[in-house]
């Protein structure tokens, strides 16, 4: 499961990792919690646009966006056959920047992880646009999970599917890649 994260790192480093055609505006963050806004990366045309959406997915057929509790992750497992998450499985897909990860569930105890090198990474994620109150709107996303690494299973007995950067070209993730990363 992933239920926090930051992002910290400066635009310029976003352009780079994320091949975007212009810096975003984006304020350091440090305990990114669900149903806040979060930075996604998606596909536009031919170019990827970073733009804001409410963590944690509301499936497009949903009658009340505040009904139930928030889909903020999803089994990258099951993904593709889960009513909530098939159709933005098959069309939507995303990258979700991060640059650490706050975990441990297990051990009632925080941890912050970053990478090695402390830059910027990214989860494969999932989002979704539905018409939200007075005809605005509302697009939503989620985290794809899979069971943990070594690293993370003594935090926790999921993690957010972190692909690696050749993993992801104009086509964001391909369903077989996903699926593999998840095992």
């Amino acid at each position: 499961m992933c239920g926090r994260f930051t992002l910290r790192s400066n635009a310029s480093d976003l352009v780079e990792v994320f091949t975007l055609l212009r810096e975003p505006e984006l304020t350091p963050r440090f305990n990114i919690a669900p149903t806040t806004q979060v930075a996604v990366v998606r596909q536009d045309g031919k170019h990827r646009e970073l733009v804001s959406m409410r963590w944690g997915l509301v499936p497009s057929w949903s009658k009340d966006p505040k009904a139930g509790a928030p889909l903020i992750n999803a089994r990258g497992e099951t993904v593709a056959t889960k009513p909530a998450f098939r159709s933005a499985f098959k069309k939507r897909r995303s990258l979700i920047p991060a640059d650490g990860l706050i975990e441990g569930a297990k051990v009632k105890q925080l941890h912050f992880i970053p990478l090695a090198d402390d830059r910027p990474f990214r989860f494969a994620g999932l989002w979704e646009s539905r018409r939200g109150e007075e005809d605005d709107r509302l697009e939503s996303c989620s985290i794809v999970t899979c069971e943990p690494n070594s690293l993370m299973a003594e935090l926790h007995d999921r993690m957010p599917v972190i692909p690696p950067a050749d993993l992801y070209g104009p086509g964001l993730i391909t369903k077989s890649r996903t699926l593999r990363l998840c095992k």
